[in-house]
């Protein structure tokens, strides 16, 4: 069915039925805290194991993001999973030259100490070892018969689709690490995007190695991060 909006004829979406399981008190108070145990135990990796991932689980991930709200359901990303080698090597080479010039100039004296405790530096080798990369790229417009029509709430859609993928990682078992080598135009480069396309993230994806240690870091409490109005 289309709708007539000023000039422009509108295609418009039909609706139908939905429903949703509900829970008991007692149910729903339990699944809430397993769910947040779970969620408690992912934990960011720099360190990985080169086992690849069969190429289902890595589309079967992707999907589960593409699941994400978006503004106006425009679904504004794309997800390259890149798991040949030489262009992980590229792709490499081209994030450590920017890292560098980061550590050596580019970020604050406050930034770089701040990073001290993860001993983290320019050298990135878990670009070549982890098994896939998942660049999310934002689509800030689409081009439609030739015409530029703008994408809505780009960052903040794009922004839960990687809540989403980060989620859809842990769930199969696999580690992550939410990378931004800024700038990351070269990303567009050495992938060949389109135009309408700016690197948002770059994940690299794995197994953990069998000798993973991470931080022991605390995170907030509730009292820190929630305020009630009841």
């Amino acid at each position: 069915m289309s709708l007539q909006i000023g000039s422009d004829m509108v295609e418009e979406h039909s609706f139908i039925s939905y429903s949703k399981e509900s829970y008991s008190e007692d149910e729903m108070l339990k699944r809430s805290k397993d769910f947040y145990e779970w969620m408690d135990k992912r934990r960011t990796l720099r360190e990985f194991s080169d086992k690849p991932i069969p190429k289902e689980v890595l589309g079967n991930i992707v999907k589960a993001a593409s699941t994400a709200p978006s503004g106006a359901n425009k679904q504004p990303w794309t997800f390259c999973i890149v798991t040949n080698p030489e262009i992980k090597s590229e792709i490499k080479k081209a994030a450590e030259k920017e890292e560098y010039e980061n550590y050596h100039g580019r970020m604050s004296e406050e930034w770089v100490k701040d990073l001290q405790p993860f001993h983290t530096d320019w050298n990135k080798p878990f670009l070549e070892i982890a098994p896939a990369l998942i660049i999310v790229f934002k689509r800030v417009y689409e081009e439609i018969d030739g015409n530029k029509k703008n994408n809505y709430y780009v960052n903040e859609s794009v922004g839960l689709a990687t809540g989403f993928l980060l989620s859809a990682i842990h769930n199969a078992g696999l580690v992550a690490l939410t990378h931004t080598p800024s700038p990351m135009n070269f990303l567009s480069e050495v992938l060949k995007r389109p135009e309408n396309e700016r690197a948002f993230l770059l994940i690299p994806v794995g197994y953990p190695p069998d000798d993973a240690k991470v931080p022991d870091l605390k995170r907030k409490g509730l009292d820190e991060i929630a305020v009630y109005y009841d």
